[in-house]
């Protein structure tokens, strides 16, 4: 099979299908959830073509989306149910949906904070699962899960964990064992192959799902390989710098963290923040604004009188060791620990948001404890072959590369191991 997975791919990953009014598919019963896309390989191959992504010689597979709902505990120990979306390629030679099976990629999305932009609500709203699903279905074959997490989708009353590990793992794990049985129930074979990813926030729920797995359920989920995007692994390290500054780029991403530490911790928001913007942030992350709009209504000010975190608690952070967020934190870093699985860390060095020193970082230490297969791959050198490349993205780039990155690798194991 000829996959498309050179530089013109970047184009897929947010390319929004424009096929008129598609409507509702008509979709077969399932068992265990519900069909929310099914978009024939002809229509995509289409749609690509003519968002100049592929070309008439082009392998591209339809998909079929199924959003399903499962249950996973929060942070406080409680049972939640939630919702994913399971992506299987369709058109696919009868040899690999017969004999061989499909391979499997968790997919974790990062930072959002509308509800709309769940992997699930887009799968109902648009008929067309998030453009990520492009590049890992529709073009490289593989079934995607992409998990909508605790605070999205099914689960929308309820605040969003962002940044715990524990919680992002729980809902990404308990998503691969609910797909795998989904997939027997209705004939969607499977060969035992499994690779997690995901972006920015998804690659620390990556990373954070591969440690749960090698605690707990090793035996019962064998990983292949991990390939985590981007993610901010040192939680203490990032917070210690960014509080430290006296302006905030993007406040609402700090403000995110705040304000889910704050719930998970059970401590009171006001002890974190000052007003007015303590009184906003309920309405603010809930899941009805954007990032954007989020944004608009913060100020950039890190602290003092006018800053969006209160001093008091600033001064605490960096002058007491039993300070709660301090300890928090810390129990949510994931940059230094023994994995027995294979792990690639792809991160563009032009990142501004999440830096590239982050990665090494994570495979210096991570390498020091024993694991003895984590490496880091720079983005920018792997889609241009040149270890001296200028080239070089920033955050809000570097996912589309990313991807195309993460894509390759996979598919160059899966060949290895099946012969497509």
């Amino acid at each position: 099979m000829k996959y498309l997975l050179g530089s013109a791919l970047f184009l897929a990953l947010f390319f929004i299908v424009g096929c008129g009014d598609l409507g509702k598919p008509d979709n077969p019963k399932v068992d265990g959830g519900e069909v929310v896309v099914n978009f024939s390989p002809e229509l995509m191959k289409q749609s690509l073509i003519k968002g100049g992504v592929a070309d008439a010689n082009t392998t591209v597979f339809g998909y079929i989306a199924y959003k399903i709902p499962y249950t996973t505990i929060n942070e406080e120990g409680e049972e939640v149910i939630v919702s994913g979306l399971m992506v299987v390629p369709t058109g696919m030679p009868e040899v690999v949906t017969k004999q061989i099976g499909f391979s499997l990629v968790s997919d974790d999305h990062g930072t959002i904070f509308a509800n709309d932009e769940a992997p699930g609500v887009i799968g109902e709203k648009t008929n067309a699962p998030s453009g990520s699903a492009i590049i890992l279905t529709a073009l490289a074959g593989f079934v995607t899960l992409q998990p909508d997490y605790i605070g999205f989708g099914d689960s929308k009353d309820h605040y969003h964990p962002y940044l715990l590990k524990k919680s992002l793992a729980s809902a990404t794990v308990d998503f691969i064992n609910e797909a795998r049985e989904f997939a027997g129930k209705n004939d969607i074979k499977l060969n035992g192959q499994l690779f997690l990813t995901g972006y920015s926030e998804g690659g620390y729920a990556a990373l954070a799902t591969l440690q749960k797995i090698e605690d707990e359920y090793l035996a019962e989920i064998p990983v292949t390989l991990a390939a985590p995007m981007a993610g901010p692994y040192a939680m203490t390290g990032m917070a210690m710098k960014t509080l430290s500054r006296p302006t905030l780029t993007v406040p609402s991403f700090m403000a995110n963290v705040g304000y889910s530490y704050v719930e998970a911790y059970d401590k009171e928001l006001r002890s974190v923040f000052n007003e007015p913007y303590a009184s906003r942030l309920d309405r603010l992350l809930g899941g009805d604004y954007n990032r954007t709009e989020v944004d608009k209504e913060l100020t950039t000010q890190t602290t003092g009188v006018d800053g969006l975190f209160n001093p008091l608690f600033v001064n605490s952070f960096f002058t007491e060791a039993d300070n709660w967020f301090l300890q928090s934190l810390m129990q949510n870093d994931i940059y230094r620990w023994k994995a027995i699985t294979p792990i690639r860390l792809i991160h563009c060095i032009g990142d501004d948001i999440v830096p590239f020193a982050m990665s090494k970082l994570t495979e210096g230490n991570m390498t020091e404890v024993g694991s003895t297969s984590v490496e880091t791959i720079p983005v920018e050198v792997a889609i241009t072959q040149n270890p001296a490349t200028p080239l070089r993205y920033g955050h809000g780039e570097c996912g589309k590369y990313a991807y195309a990155v993460a894509a390759k690798i996979f598919g160059d194991i899966r060949k290895t191991a099946f012969g497509y």
